[in-house]
């Protein structure tokens, strides 16, 4: 028997570390694929309501996926002119930099009467490495060929989802229905999530683009859908977004009420959000800890870098539904999951926990 149980061990963790090498090494094919496979499971319900219309599966499926390119087409363009806009300032906004520096850097000596060193050499351009500008080309022209083949990927899937429902039959040893039902459960997942993150972005875009909007910066619609984008990387995305956002506002204007006033706006935006946007339109349907999505976050960045921190969020939530569905390992499905029931169990062998601890003093 405890041979039995080291050698399961041994197997689980050579398979989790057959996997992460998998995950890693894979990243160019499987990224654009579960990509395709989260986008498929969203633009469904608009595929079968062009079906429904009598329309053919495959000009559905292209009209569907052609009018949501076109909506991000249309962002992109947008975003991309004001970007081009906002390049062109950056000689501009570093002379605005080393200003504000050496003003507060005067001030600095002035009130501790030691003096303060340069920062001239941050942008000093001999420093660049060029080996980074080569690095940072390869990665955009990798993401650029990836998001052409994710269009592909999700007509594929959206066109053979017949296909691959009878392959989930013929190869599980339960009952048609059980497969059906998880199969049904994890697309409403998937879809839930895509729909409510999406909702979400658009709501948080609004009201920052609004703020921005009113207190008359110049790149409102770039800084808004920044803020929105990385406000799908939990904990860490609104981190970073804020921070450039104050920093832009902090250079471009002269005096410290607007940057303050923006870090109270975004900081009031995120509780919003957090306690009543998300709770309302999202809701429940990834139910999963926080410290389970914290996980999901690191080892998706580690695994897939951006794309992995959005994506295994619900992965986490479709890997809990599988393992509720096998009683050996619905254990491990609670382990991710957000109840903490105290039961009549846990209340006895707190009290015996301590009063152990009691008699040892």
């Amino acid at each position: 028997m405890k041979n039995q149980y080291l050698q399961n061990t041994v197997n689980l963790l050579l398979a989790i570390v057959l996997g992460a090498i998998i995950l890693k090494e894979g990243d160019f094919i499987l990224v654009p694929l579960v990509w395709g496979a989260f986008f498929a499971f969203a633009l469904n319900p608009l595929s079968n309501w062009f079906e429904l219309r009598r329309i053919p599966r495959g000009l559905s499926i292209f009209l569907s996926i052609l009018l949501v390119s076109i909506l991000f087409l249309g962002l992109m363009y947008l975003m991309l002119d004001q970007m081009i806009g906002l390049i062109g300032e950056f000689p501009k906004i570093g002379d605005s930099l080393m200003q504000k520096v050496g003003n507060y850097r005067n001030d600095l000596n002035e009130l501790l009467g030691v003096q303060v060193p340069q920062f001239d050499s941050i942008f000093d351009t001999e420093a660049i490495e060029w080996s980074k500008v080569n690095e940072t080309v390869f990665a955009t022209g990798q993401s650029i060929t990836l998001a052409g083949i994710i269009p592909l990927y999700i007509f594929l899937l959206m066109y053979y989802k017949d296909f691959f429902v009878e392959f989930l039959f013929k190869r599980s040893s339960e009952s048609n229905v059980e497969v059906l039902n998880w199969a049904e459960e994890t697309g409403k997942v998937i879809q839930h999530y895509l729909g409510g993150i999406l909702k979400v972005s658009v709501i948080v875009a609004l009201l920052a683009g609004l703020f921005f909007y009113l207190i008359g910066l110049k790149y409102f619609l770039l800084f808004a859908v920044f803020i929105a984008l990385m406000n799908l990387i939990p904990y860490v995305g609104v981190f970073i977004s804020s921070f450039f956002a104050i920093l832009y506002v902090f250079l471009t204007t002269d005096t410290l009420f607007y940057p303050f006033i923006t870090f109270l706006v975004l900081w009031g935006i995120q509780l919003l959000e957090n306690n009543i946007i998300t709770p309302l339109v999202v809701g429940a349907h990834v139910r999963v800890n926080a410290l389970a999505v914290l996980l999901a976050i690191l080892i998706g960045g580690w695994l897939w870098g951006i794309s992995g921190m959005v994506l295994f969020i619900p992965l986490v939530g479709v890997l809990k539904i599988t393992l509720e569905r096998n009683s050996s390992l619905k254990a491990y499905a609670y382990l991710l999951g957000d109840d903490i029931p105290i039961s009549e169990k846990n209340e006895n062998f707190w009290k015996l926990f301590k009063k152990k601890l009691g008699g040892k003093k």
